[in-house]
């Protein structure tokens, strides 16, 4: 799962890439035009991991994992869809976008439009993925209806395509983002290929000062599959550096219930409609990733391929009756561990042991 973090020159994006990983790199450089990406894994902050650790005080403790890729580069042909081909390469590889938005007064950081204003900037970048992605549409049609007169035993698929590609775009004419379109499984596999920016989910991450309003006094904005949140950027990086001590000590002083860059990264991992499930043990205690809607056998081969291929039964406890009932033993007493087959869909918190042979 990996999230590509992207803005205009000036708007603090590798801060935010700071505070969300915790590094350290360099900011202030920005508009010098060179792609530079800078990768870093995340753990995903979940208390329900932490409280199954304490119960079964395992040797190991893994939390689900993002990627984010600081993709730097995007002052180079914005508005006028000349994003270059190594810029674009990076963008359709991730899965998502956190789209950081500048929405801070600073003197000494000059804003390259010439004044804040995130809407506008929310825009331009916006605008630039609807025209990248109606340009590869456009030439997707072109090329179908060539084919139509050279390979007519392919006519019905590509009567399939076409329809679809026609649908993009009217929705891309109508200045809308893909993602807002209610495609199905079929229909996104027929697309996956060709990287169309805006059918990706997006967090706009609206970069503010000291203070943090609600996102809506900042930009007016609602799509499908998209998140706004104000992230306190240069303050929030400030506390990544700090080790965990200083950093509790720091949050209590200032009566401060979690990070901020603790909610982004959650809301980084919704957006990709996945959910977590639980294995649980002396050894180890994990969360694992899976798509929401998932089945048992898909679960089973998220953790390894051996067990989806030998699938017998999934033993799965739901995480609430676990905690209402204090452990296994009292699970099973009450009867309330359950048996499922390979068709069972897999519920967010579910803690799963699989039986299978091979």
């Amino acid at each position: 799962m990996r999230l590509g973090i992207i803005g205009l020159p000036q708007c603090g994006k590798t801060t935010i890439f700071n505070a969300l990983t915790g590094q350290n790199l360099p900011t202030g450089f920005g508009g010098s035009g060179q792609l530079e990406v800078h990768t870093a894994v995340v753990n995903v902050p979940d208390e329900r991991v932490d409280i199954l650790s304490r119960m079964f005080k395992p040797q190991k403790t893994i939390y689900a994992t993002v990627t984010y890729k600081d993709i730097g580069g995007l002052d180079s042909g914005v508005g006028e869809g000349g994003l270059s081909g190594a810029l674009r390469n990076e963008l359709q590889q991730v899965d998502g976008f956190v789209h950081v938005v500048r929405a801070f007064q600073d003197e000494s950081v000059a804003h390259p439009q010439g004044s804040v204003d995130p809407q506008r900037d929310l825009e331009l970048l916006e605008s630039e993925f609807l025209l990248l992605d109606q340009i590869t549409v456009e030439r997707r049609l072109e090329r179908l209806k060539d084919e139509w007169g050279k390979k007519p035993e392919f006519r019905r698929a590509n009567e399939l395509e076409t329809e679809l590609m026609q649908r993009l775009l009217v929705q891309l004419e109508a200045e809308k983002p893909l993602r807002g379109l209610d495609l199905t499984e079929d229909e996104l596999k027929l697309i996956r290929g060709y990287g169309l920016m805006s059918l990706k989910p997006m967090l706009v991450v609206l970069n503010t000062g000291e203070d943090a309003p609600a996102p809506e006094t900042l930009v007016t904005y609602s799509q499908p599959r998209t998140e706004l949140v104000c992230l306190r950027g240069a303050i929030e990086a400030e506390i990544a550096q700090l080790d965990p001590a200083d950093r509790a000590d720091f949050l209590a002083e200032y009566g401060i219930d979690e990070a901020g860059a603790q909610r982004v990264i959650r809301l980084s991992y919704g957006l990709l409609s996945i959910q977590s499930f639980f294995t649980v043990g002396e050894d180890e205690v994990r969360a694992w990733s899976m798509p929401i809607g998932g089945s048992a056998v898909d679960a089973a081969g998220v953790i390894h391929t051996d067990l989806a291929r030998g699938f017998i039964r999934a033993e799965v406890t739901a995480y609430a009756d676990l905690i209402a009932l204090g452990d296994m033993k009292a699970v099973k007493t009450a009867g309330k561990g359950r048996l499922e087959g390979k068709t069972y869909v897999v519920q967010d918190g579910d803690i799963i042991s699989i039986r299978f042979n091979i």
